[in-house]
């Protein structure tokens, strides 16, 4: 059975790697350390297909090392072992340079393990993940080790590969493969800046569309077809998840609906309607707030609608609720003066309950002045009258200052007025 496409022309030099310009241009940090041959131990950050193991095969190339790939989803101690013990061979005598894919499936103990054969200079290691190293490896391994994070390819860049991967399939099949204006550029976008997948879904629209015996003819329905939802990247629980639940509530927040609509599109065709839901009533509550408290109950409204009616309808309901966040006037007014005072609590600046906000109970024979003295603002003018509220030690503390927004100015006016009489 023959390779995939994407290893069958896996770039043999530097200069034929897709993106990564940022590390990889000249000049550049990992540039110059590969160029000088003194390879240090690294870690390879960032998400799949976009170059991390082609880079470090380049790299065992150049320094002549011999590579050892291993993943950490099947990979054991006794792997690692195997691959030191090469050391002392024919094979190894340039070194061992360790590939250890997906990383953060290692255990601490393996990962210990690693560190034994990295201190005393038996291999190189060159670790990558797609989550964030510094949540998932071992703290001592990353002070021995150099971070270098891969982007998602651009699309330009990934068209020119994809117009690559089809003249190599013409020349490997022996038969011109032209592709229909549009082509190219649909893969290289439904890819989500993934090089891999884009090479994947060129071999497949070769291997679908009907072609006589000097040509094939790969249409744009046919590519369609066959990179529905492929430029989705979403890891529930990594990365991903959180940076595009970070981005939709932003989004609201910064009032743009457009933006804000596409996180949603992108939470829902990943089918994750619960954090959808969830970061939507939060920023309700935390952005719209004080500036128009109705928008609550409607945003909760629509998010009943929605898990109750389920996906795919239950985008009509968040669609509401999402532009009508994204263009509310907005206030934090309420939660950063909450935060003000659950920070003096936690400094110790509490303080008795003053005596006539307290629970009616009797004076000890302590208290001077008996009795509670508290006043029923219902009895006074206007609902409201003078009186201590907060303690003795927090007199004069102001907490809550009003937004510049039209319903808090109408509260503010209102209680000017009141309590100037």
């Amino acid at each position: 059975m023959p390779a995939p496409l994407a290893d069958r022309i896996r770039p043999a030099i530097l200069d034929e790697v897709v993106g990564q310009k940022h590390i990889l241009g000249p000049g550049r940090a990992l540039r110059k350390i590969i160029d000088s041959g003194e390879i240090p131990n690294m870690v390879f950050y960032g998400p799949s297909g976009v170059g991390k193991t082609t880079v470090a095969s380049i790299i065992a190339k150049n320094t002549e090392r011999h590579l050892v790939k291993l993943n950490g989803t099947t990979a054991s101690t006794a792997d690692i072992k195997d691959a030191v013990a090469r050391i002392d061979t024919f094979e190894g005598i340039n070194g061992i340079l360790l590939y250890l894919d997906e990383i953060q499936y290692f255990n601490k103990k393996q990962q210990q393990t690693l560190l034994e054969f990295i201190e005393n200079g038996s291999i190189t290691l060159i670790a990558s993940t797609t989550e964030n190293p510094y949540f998932y490896v071992y703290n001592a391994i990353l002070s021995r080790s150099t971070v270098f994070e891969f982007k998602p390819v651009e699309q330009t860049e990934i068209e020119k590969a994809v117009e690559r991967a089809f003249s190599i399939l013409s020349v490997e099949r022996q038969q011109d493969i032209v592709p229909e204006e549009g082509v190219c550029r649909h893969i290289s976008f439904a890819c989500g800046g993934d090089v891999r997948k884009a090479m994947n879904a060129a071999e497949l629209c070769t291997l679908a569309c009907d072609g006589g015996e000097e040509e094939i003819r790969i249409t744009l329905e046919s590519a369609r077809e066959l990179t529905q939802k492929s430029a989705l990247r979403y890891d529930k629980g990594g990365d991903e998840h959180y940076d595009i639940l970070s981005a939709f509530q932003k989004s609201m927040r910064g009032s743009d609906p457009d933006a804000a609509l596409h996180y949603l599109g992108r939470l829902l065709e990943a089918g994750d309607l619960p954090s959808a839901c969830r970061r939507l009533l939060v920023c309700a509550c935390e952005d719209v707030g004080l500036a128009w408290p109705q928008i609550i109950p409607i945003v909760k409204a629509a998010v009943d609608t929605a898990l109750m009616v389920g996906l795919p309808e239950a985008r009509i309901p968040l669609a509401d609720a999402v532009v009508l966040t994204s263009t509310a006037p907005k206030s934090n007014s309420a939660y950063t003066a909450l935060d003000r005072a659950i920070e003096d609590i936690r400094k110790g600046k509490a303080g008795s309950i003053p005596r006539n906000l307290q629970n009616k109970h009797y004076d000890g024979e302590d208290v001077q002045k008996k009795g509670q003295f508290y006043q029923y603002p219902h009895e006074a003018p206007y609902h409201w009258l003078p009186q201590q509220y907060l303690p003795d030690a927090l007199l004069g503390v102001r907490y809550y200052e009003f937004g510049d927004n039209k319903n808090e100015q109408s509260f503010k006016a209102y209680w000017d007025k009141i309590k100037n009489i």
